[in-house]
Parts: structure tokens; C-alpha cells; sequence
């Protein structure tokens, strides 16, 4: 792991790379309670299983970059695809790349996709996207918020962002905001046209099969899903293997090893 911080409108992030110095790359986009350090050891077993470098980062006000204080706008990940995924691949030196987005992350790349033109980005690779939200999302969200508030998911989160509470409650608010209700993302998957693997663990306390049958109801380019049996909303940790494998097989078909 080669750490290294980006300064962009005036907010520091944290960023890592790993794997080979040079070539196509993988780019993580974390979770809604995610950050670097979160990713634990996929991000050097991605780059292992696939030989390509890897970059991650912590959007800010998470982790330990620059802090943004609750609340956070229904629309913040909009927000995120339009203001923030551009200035970082283009600081970072990125060239051609999949974005690989975990949760909220997954949805940002999706609208990142479908919404900014980039050539550089040549593939996506979702774990658990949101393209709508669901009676069991909510439910999911407000169980979060339980265990943050009366167990100990906030002592637990407060060892990897430097303000947990602005993390924990940017996230949560807009989720259980009212107007979270009518959010939906699928018109602008209609602007992807790169291919997608969409993962999907069939345990999600926060998502279900609709997400990847939205994405292959509304998404421009192919969808390879891949459901997995038994497993909840974080597959890079629980399925590490499978998850491994197919972003492996998918990231050859476009970016063949020599």
C-alpha cells in the first residue's frame, strides 16, 4: 500500500494505491459508513487476483479526511458523481479503469457512469448498488441507527473516522430524511453503456434482487450478475473468494494480462 493524500476545493482526502506502478486500474468507492481503511485487505487481494494497481479513497467526511459536517442533502451522491470522482481519477493520474463501488459507493459510480462522460471508465464492478430504495433499506438504515445509538456500532466506527458522528449521521439522516423516499437513480443508468457486474448477496439487511434487476431493466450496456446465497450487504468481506474470481474474470475480458 503506497499512501498519499489529494488537496481538491479546498478538502483533504486520504488515498492508497496498490499493485504494479503503472497500467489500467480498479477504483474503489467505499460504503456509506465506509472509508480506506474499511476496504481491510481487498483492495492488495484485488490487486493480487488481477494484476492491475488499485486506488481507493476516502470521500470526504470520512475516515480520516477532511471532515463535512450533518446534514448531508438527499442528493449527496449525485453530488459526489458530479463534484468529486472526476477531480480525484484526474489528480490520481487515472487512466483506464473499472469503478468498483460498494453500497452508496456502487450507486455514485453508477451515476458517475451513467451521467459524466469518461472514456477512461471502460467497466463497473457493483457490490451491492442501490438504484432505488426498498421497504427493506429503510428498515436496514433504521436498525443501523438503533445500533449506533443504544449498542456498539459507534465505538466501533470511531476507530476508523476521525468524526464519527459526522460520518454516522450524514449518512443515516439523508437515508431516513422523508424525501429519501422518492429516490431513484434508474433514468440515469440508462447512460451506461460499459459492461457492469453487479453482486448481490441474497442476505442483504439492506437490499434485495430488485437492485440488479433494475440494472438490467434500465442499464445501457450488459449486466453479468452474480447472487450470492446466504451472503449480507458487504460480499467483498464474506464471499472475499467469489467476489475475487468474478471481478477477476471480468476485468480480463477488457484488460487481457500479457
Amino acid at each position: 500500500m503506497r499512501a498519499f493524500d489529494l488537496l481538491i476545493a479546498g478538502r483533504r482526502l486520504e488515498c492508497a494505491w496498490w499493485g504494479p506502478g503503472q497500467g489500467p486500474c480498479i477504483v474503489l468507492l467505499h460504503e456509506g459508513l465506509g472509508c480506506l481503511a474499511l476496504w481491510r485487505d481487498f483492495p492488495a487481494r484485488l490487486a493480487e487476483a488481477t494484476g492491475m494497481r488499485v486506488l481507493a479513497w476516502s470521500r470526504a467526511g470520512y475516515g480520516q479526511s477532511s471532515a463535512v459536517k450533518p446534514p448531508r442533502p438527499v442528493g449527496y451522491m449525485h453530488r459526489e458523481a458530479q463534484d468529486w470522482v472526476r477531480p480525484v481519477l484526474d489528480a490520481a493520474a487515472v487512466g483506464d479503469c473499472i469503478l468498483l463501488g460498494h453500497s452508496d459507493g456502487g450507486s455514485i459510480a453508477a451515476l458517475y457512469a451513467g451521467t459524466q462522460a469518461d472514456p477512461r471508465v471502460r467497466g463497473l464492478a457493483l457490490l451491492a448498488p442501490h438504484f432505488l430504495v426498498e421497504d427493506i433499506t429503510i428498515a436496514g438504515i433504521e436498525a443501523a441507527r438503533d445500533r449506533y445509538t443504544q449498542g456498539d456500532l459507534r465505538a466501533r466506527l470511531a476507530r476508523y473516522h476521525a468524526d464519527v458522528d459526522g460520518a454516522f449521521w450524514g449518512w443515516n439522516g439523508a437515508w431516513l430524511n422523508p424525501d429519501f423516499r422518492a429516490w431513484n437513480i434508474e433514468a440515469a443508468c440508462a447512460g451506461i453503456h460499459v459492461p457492469s457486474l453487479i453482486v448481490q448477496g441474497l442476505a442483504d439487511p439492506y437490499g434485495s434482487a430488485a437492485q440488479v434487476q433494475a440494472a438490467q431493466r434500465n442499464f445501457g450496456g450488459p449486466v453479468r450478475p452474480l447472487l450470492l446465497d446466504g451472503i449480507g450487504h458487504a460480499p467483498q468481506g464474506e464471499a472475499a473468494d467469489a467476489v475475487l474470481r468474478a471481478v477477476a474474470g471480468f476485468a480480463a475480458g477488457m484488460f487481457p494480462q500479457p
